[in-house]
């Protein structure tokens, strides 16, 4: 792939045509940071916040939509119920070799935060040296559940149908996929906290006070688990996208992360 900045790009990976695009310096000139969306997040529901963070960080920023998602080519339904997993192991390591990657962070939010949270504790690659996780889940709440059926009923009788089709070719795919995944009865079961366990890089975890799809348990098994360095911002008066929600706030903290990484990685130790 051409590392084109601004401009709208497509990557093969997992056996499908995905769109993308990136922003900032290429691979290899400063580290990379890879967003990975949410269970309805494509590359324009993003909105300007990559462009914005390549600009506050100093880093290449690369977004991609997964399979199903905005432009990239239609998933097969129903998607499995470890879909998540599959996307970490099977697809986001040629995501990666497809854009040249050679260090940096992935940053999730939501499915993209729990994808990014496998990778970091199935996948060896030395290439990644921090993991930002906003709104991640690590198992289901019946908090989350509802929220997710009610989703369900505003896409059949509302709105909400109207407003993803702008960012969806393929909306009915991008939206069931997702929410008969998470509404199956056997996904209750559902649990992943385990790779917390095989994390060895930092962390910074951001969520909403106010989500509606998680609570704060999420984030508790984190600190609960975790033996490298993280760091826990909770923000109030926030639900389940801070990126938008309070997007200064969240460039601001990510920022010091990323600049924080940095240091670590060029500092030198002395030898008397």
């Amino acid at each position: 792939m051409r590392w084109e900045t601004g401009s709208e790009l497509t990557i093969q990976a997992g056996g499908k045509r995905l769109e993308a695009r990136c922003f900032g310096p290429a691979p290899g000139d400063k580290p990379t940071i890879v967003m990975l969306h949410e269970g309805l997040g494509s590359v324009s529901l993003w909105r300007d916040f990559p462009e914005q963070l390549a600009e506050r960080t100093g880093c290449g920023v690369f977004v991609y939509s997964r399979a199903g998602y905005g432009k990239s080519e239609a998933a097969e339904l129903p998607r499995p119920l470890d879909y998540m997993t599959r996307e970490a192991v099977d697809v986001l390591p040629e995501v990666l070799d497809a854009i040249g990657f050679q260090e940096g962070v992935l940053l999730g939010h939501s499915d993209g935060a729990s994808i990014a949270a496998i990778y970091g504790g199935s996948v060896q690659d030395h290439r990644v040296r921090g993991l930002i996780l906003i709104a991640p889940h690590f198992f289901t709440e019946a908090e989350g559940l509802a929220a997710i059926a009610e989703a369900k009923i505003a896409y059949e009788t509302g709105d909400l149908r109207e407003k993803l089709a702008r960012h969806h070719a393929q909306v009915d795919v991008a939206f069931n996929g997702w929410n008969e995944a998470w509404l199956d009865p056997a996904f209750k079961a559902w649990n992943i906290a385990e790779v917390i366990d095989y994390w060895r890089i930092p962390v910074l975890a951001i969520q909403g006070r106010n989500d509606q799809y998680g609570t704060l348990a999420q984030i508790e098994e984190i600190e609960n688990r975790i033996y490298s360095p993280v760091d826990v911002e909770i923000f109030d008066d926030c639900r389940h996208a801070p990126f938008i929600d309070q997007k200064d706030r969240t460039l601001d903290v990510i920022s010091d992360f990323v600049a924080r990484l940095d240091r670590i990685e060029h500092s030198k130790v002395e030898i008397a």
